[in-house]
């Protein structure tokens, strides 16, 4: 159980945090401090809670350890409940100080969303399609760089986690100004909890970031050999 409660505890920091960025500070720190924020938040799990869970903290990550045989079915469930869990409970502290500072000056919205909660809608001019292959693409490669940087004979150690911050951070400044970006599930299901607008796009970030890792986790093991 230690395991899911520290998955849990780091995808709520992860949505409370990187997604906070955009909600507290959008509008004075932009995309470029917005994808930091997300780099520096996960950098920061990933010494804290890396060797008690391996900080997946994203659905598409477990998946890709799944495919890759390095978890097991049972635990692959128990990850993604405890990270849809911690997201949702990120994504209410969030609109709970929405909800509280009347005239404070949010940021986090979109054209087509006005929940002020970073969530991952399609912005304006961007297509289905072009949010698709964005998720699919970013999470390939955010995901193969954890496969790398964590391989028991070819990875990096300590280092790890400076890359694995690093690749969320670019992957996010890339992608927000297409659909916000999520190459998480878990990070878009818990701001859609309280934006009922961000549904229809939803299955673009499930679906983008699953083949995405799916994809990667074949690829590295090509490599790997």
């Amino acid at each position: 159980m230690k395991k899911y409660f520290a998955e849990g505890i780091g995808t709520m920091f992860l949505v409370l945090l990187a997604c906070g960025s955009a909600v507290l500070a959008g509008p004075s720190i932009g995309g470029l401090g917005i994808g930091l924020c997300f780099g520096l938040v996960l950098l920061c799990l990933v010494y804290c809670i890396g060797n008690i869970s391996g900080c997946h903290v994203n659905p598409a990550v477990s998946f890709a350890m799944l495919v890759s045989g390095k978890m097991s079915g049972k635990d692959f469930c128990g990850y993604v409940v405890a990270q849809l869990i911690g997201a949702t409970v990120g994504a209410a502290f969030l609109y709970a100080f929405t909800e509280m500072g009347a005239g404070f000056i949010y940021g986090g919205t979109t054209a087509q969303s006005g929940s002020f909660l970073a969530t991952n809608v399609l912005q304006p001019g961007a297509t289905s399609a072009m949010a698709l292959l964005a998720e699919f693409l970013l999470t390939f490669f955010f995901v193969l760089v954890i496969l790398g940087v964590t391989d028991e004979e070819k990875g990096f150690g300590k280092f790890a986690g400076l890359a694995i911050g690093l690749a969320l951070g670019l992957v996010n400044i890339v992608g927000i100004p297409v659909d916000n970006c999520s190459v998480n599930p878990a990070r878009s299901f818990g701001p859609a909890v309280f934006d009922c607008t961000a549904w229809g796009d939803f299955w673009i970030m499930v679906v983008g970031p699953l083949a995405g890792a799916l994809v990667a986790a074949v690829c590295w093991k090509a490599l790997r050999k």
